[in-house]
């Protein structure tokens, strides 16, 4: 079942792209998107891990699995999450991402999935510069809609997202096997704890932009969402 506020989305054909931080972000927050919609074209980008052989291996096995054509960057993923350079990781993104006009690009949210990965918060502000600058021509944007209450508990899907998927047990029974068998979590590991059986998105359409001023929203305790 679908919440949609959003504008309606032809998939048959369509171009798609997810520009994710790292390998195995694409599936966790959008892998159930993308298997339900099988009919579009997707291509999946991560901005980190290349050199990372076993990383990198599995996260092409996954894309097999979801049915995209993708690529790699190598960007710094260190413990400490020092900031970068902005336009460095736009120049990034826009080398990695084929030379097309896309019907939609997916990426991490403002203020990430979860507290806090800076390179999540990069790669969205990185993707709406882009973007507005037209050196990614995407009619349409989606971020993940996650939160995890300042880390008081697991991502959870944001209630008032624009677009809201909750996934078919077979779908969601294929992400959860991709996560934990092809990237190989644990089943107590915190990927595999967190895989979502429901996926958000906030919508921005060629009229609706990102305000990248925005503030972030009030987080709400919702206990009756514990299990997702």
């Amino acid at each position: 079942m679908e919440k949609l506020k959003a504008d309606q989305l032809v998939w048959e054909g369509a171009d798609c792209a997810v520009v994710v931080a790292h390998p195995d972000d694409e599936t966790l927050w959008a892998g159930g998107t993308i298997l339900l919609h099988p009919e579009a074209k997707w291509t999946v980008v991560t901005l980190c891990r290349k050199s990372d052989n076993d990383r990198a291996r599995r996260f092409f096995r996954a894309l097999e699995k979801l049915g995209a054509a993708g690529s790699m960057g190598d960007l710094s993923d260190g413990p400490e999450q020092a900031p970068m350079d902005i336009r460095e990781v736009q120049d990034t993104i826009a080398q990695l991402l084929p030379p097309r006009s896309f019907e939609l690009v997916i990426t991490h949210g403002l203020w990430g999935e979860y507290t806090r990965h800076v390179r999540h918060e990069e790669t969205c502000k990185a993707v709406i510069a882009l973007r507005t600058s037209e050196r990614l021509f995407a009619k349409r944007m989606w971020q993940f809609a996650y939160e995890d209450g300042g880390g008081q508990y697991l991502p959870r899907f944001v209630k008032d997202a624009d677009r809201i998927i909750r996934l078919p047990e077979d779908i969601w029974a294929k992400k959860y096997h991709i996560v934990t068998d092809i990237y190989g979590f644990t089943p107590d590991s915190f990927e595999a704890r967190t895989t979502p059986r429901v996926e958000a998105f906030w919508c921005f359409s060629r009229d609706k932009k990102c305000n990248l001023e925005l503030s972030k929203p009030e987080e709400k305790k919702d206990e009756s969402i514990s299990s997702i």
